[in-house]
């Protein structure tokens, strides 16, 4: 079993969707990845920052989650970041109705010493250069190194992108982001010119259409799960991300047969993230919930082609 690092945003968010709509709910790339990864009982710690507003209690929360929380910073005059968003019909396009960075503005990360040698580090999306100030820290070379990023830092951040891209081992992102990071609409084009990037395994999230694993001529595609209804997506991609940096943490194996089960994993995992609002449904998910969604990917994807 290996240490995770989590760096990212906690925060609030208020979201919109057809389906309803919320005031300030518990929010941020750190914790969907926390609350995702605290499924494999891995030695985890979330590096992040929030102001005097943020409840005590969701921070309780993800420590009752075996999740360290001494990276997590308080600046006690401070507020923390807020997101706003509305979802279009089909729920697969947004509106950002408003982000204000708070604290998150000044956010200089502090890893813990004790998870300075930590083997699997996930950068969740953030500013690339906060990204790289986290890499610097680590006293020993991780096993694995797992990035997330948006389009945004490709808009106004694109150099210090490229730049943490040289370091790291895995990139997640969504079809959209890779195609504009590349210039290439191809996605097996788009994940080869990336592999040049420096990472040596891409994935390609295509929200409700899977998800794809690329590590030089090998190719790898996960479907999403069939669900009755989408409520939410919010946080769909930092708890697949989660999944994939738990699973790899526990099973301390980085080896592509492996990753294989660890696409599964995220997938399964962000079937459940957005059934409801928020981190509503991943903070009461039980292992038995997730072991019967397993069974349900494996009906859905194995079978033996007869060969004529």
């Amino acid at each position: 079993m290996s240490k995770l690092v989590i760096v990212g945003t906690v925060a609030f968010d208020a979201i919109e969707t057809p389906f309803g709509k919320t005031d300030k709910i518990l929010g941020g790339a750190a914790t969907y990845i926390g609350l995702a990864a605290s499924h494999f009982n891995i030695d985890a710690a979330a590096v992040s920052v929030v102001g005097g507003d943020f409840p005590q209690a969701y921070l309780d929360l993800l420590s009752n989650k075996n999740i360290d929380v001494s990276g997590v910073e308080i600046v006690k005059e401070g507020k923390t970041f807020f997101w706003s968003g509305r979802y279009h019909n089909d729920m697969n396009s947004r509106d950002t109705l408003a982000t204000e960075l708070n604290t998150l503005a000044d956010f200089n990360p502090v890893v813990p010493e004790n998870y300075k040698d930590a083997e699997v580090v996930m950068l969740g999306n953030l500013h690339p250069i906060v990204q790289s100030s986290v890499l610097d820290q680590m006293t020993t070379k991780p096993k694995l190194v797992i990035l997330d990023t948006m389009n945004f830092w490709m808009d106004c951040a694109l150099d210090d992108l490229l730049n943490v891209i040289k370091r790291i081992d895995v990139i997640t992102i969504n079809d959209e982001e890779a195609r504009q990071l590349t210039g290439e609409y191809s996605l097996v084009v788009a994940a080869k010119k990336i592999h040049e990037m420096g990472p040596k395994y891409v994935v390609i999230k295509k929200g409700e259409h899977g998800a794809l694993l690329f590590h030089n001529e090998n190719v790898f595609y996960a479907p999403a799960l069939p669900l009755k209804e989408v409520f939410d997506p919010t946080g769909a991609g930092d708890t697949f991300a989660g999944g994939f940096a738990g699973y790899i943490a526990k099973t301390n194996d980085t080896s592509f047969e492996n990753m294989k089960n660890a696409v599964i994993y995220g997938s399964t995992l962000a079937s459940f993230c957005v059934e409801k609002f928020g981190t509503e449904r991943m903070q009461n998910l039980s292992n038995e919930e997730v072991h019967k969604r397993l069974l349900q990917f494996k009906q859905l994807t194995q079978f033996d082609i007869e060969l004529t």
